[in-house]
């Protein structure tokens, strides 16, 4: 739920007894299989609305694209925040930062079913809307290991690049 409503509190302390790495391992592969059948399903509805002799063709390609991409993000991009942290001098932890890449993903599971709708402005909208949430989920949480410091650059940083992956998943996949 609170990466449904990121204002909703420390995520930290929520885990913090006990941080798992079920978002990382399943939210992230649900989002893999999410975006790789409905990207498909996006591409035929469009090329459909256009052309109404398309037929249906699957690109597999899709999967093997959706699990580099978000696997790579969801093991890279934490890791590289826990380095810079340590390297910054704060007591950062992996593996709730594994943990909490991994529930940030949850919205942009939801957000990918309804990317399949053929209104283009709408797509922008809910990527817009899913991809600040997430970013501000992350950034949010983030700021726990930044307070006293000057790592204002690391949570635009983590917010930017939780953005991007947002953008990347409508370009590539529902474009």
């Amino acid at each position: 739920m609170s990466s449904l409503y990121p204002i909703n509190g420390d995520f930290f302390s929520k885990i913090d007894t006990n941080p798992d790495l079920y978002g990382l391992v399943w939210i992230s592969t649900t989002l893999v299989f999410v975006i790789a059948s409905l990207g498909n399903c996006s591409t035929y509805l469009m090329h459909k609305r256009s052309d109404s002799s398309t037929s249906w063709s699957f690109d597999v390609s899709y999967v093997n694209l959706a699990a580099c991409s978000v696997y790579g993000y969801v093991v890279v991009v934490p890791l590289a925040f826990y380095f810079l942290l340590q390297y910054m001098g704060s007591n950062a932890n992996l593996v709730r930062f594994w943990c909490m890449w991994g529930y940030s993903l949850f919205i942009l599971v939801l957000g990918s079913f309804l990317l399949v709708i053929p209104v283009e402005f709408l797509r922008w909208t809910l990527v817009i809307i899913t991809g600040a949430a997430s970013a501000s989920f992350v950034a949010l949480n983030l700021r726990s290991y930044a307070e006293g410091n000057d790592l204002t650059v690391v949570l635009v940083a983590a917010f930017v690049l939780q953005l991007s992956l947002a953008l990347f998943i409508k370009m590539w996949f529902f474009a």
